[in-house]
């Protein structure tokens, strides 16, 4: 599973990035207007760290301008994805952009099973299942990632299923079991999923047992 990074915080995509482990970032508007600065300059300097994806929102509501607003965003970096919403004018611009104009698309804010397969239909690059806003409302996230991943393979849909606002290893082991292509977290779940009390436990008894050998 692909590791993506969902932040606009420039220092920390290069300390995760570091790992070698980062595969993409994702990024959105409130994530943007936190770094204080313009959105072309903070989508440039990310695509220069990481070679992998990065998602930029199109906010348009209109298929029109969706699509020009993706054109504009596409001339950033090679590797810029564009995010459209799960919309009825957001499905009719998935086609437009992936097949005429040769830019990816990550459809976005997709809380159902039959969301996920209208994205997959339309030909989308990525489908981004956002688990803490349904486990916010009591729905059971897990189900619905291993909706879409049965309905993928079921059909052989070519889209790439994003696990997104994952923020507990609960999250990650669900997505991992269903076999999702993707999980965007958080700087923080990412440095956690380093840590385990016996890991911890088992170093600080081998340095303790090295001070015991004869030098």
């Amino acid at each position: 599973m692909k590791i993506f990074l969902d932040t606009g915080d420039v220092q920390t995509i290069r300390k995760v990035a570091d790992t070698g482990l980062l595969d993409g970032v994702t990024t959105n508007p409130s994530h943007v207007a936190r770094t204080g600065r313009k959105l072309k300059d903070v989508v440039k300097e990310i695509c220069g760290i990481v070679a992998g994806p990065v998602s930029v929102e199109a906010l348009s509501e209109t298929t029109e301008g969706m699509v020009r607003e993706a054109g504009e965003l596409a001339t950033i970096a090679p590797n810029v994805v564009v995010k459209v919403p799960m919309t009825v004018e957001g499905m009719k611009a998935v086609p437009i952009l992936e097949r005429e104009n040769q830019i990816k698309t990550n459809v976005t804010m997709i809380f159902s099973s039959t969301q996920a397969f209208l994205a997959m239909k339309a030909g989308a690059s990525f489908v981004s299942i956002v688990l803490s806003r349904l486990d916010a409302i009591g729905q059971e996230s897990e189900i619905l990632v291993q909706d879409a991943a049965l309905i993928r393979n079921n059909y052989a849909f070519h889209s790439e299923i994003i696990a997104g606002s994952v923020k507990t290893q609960n999250h990650m082991l669900a997505c991992l079991r269903a076999g999702i292509d993707i999980a965007t977290i958080t700087p923080e779940l990412f440095f956690q999923m380093f840590q385990h009390p016996l890991t911890n436990a088992g170093l600080a008894q081998f340095a303790q047992d090295w001070q015991k050998v004869p030098k």
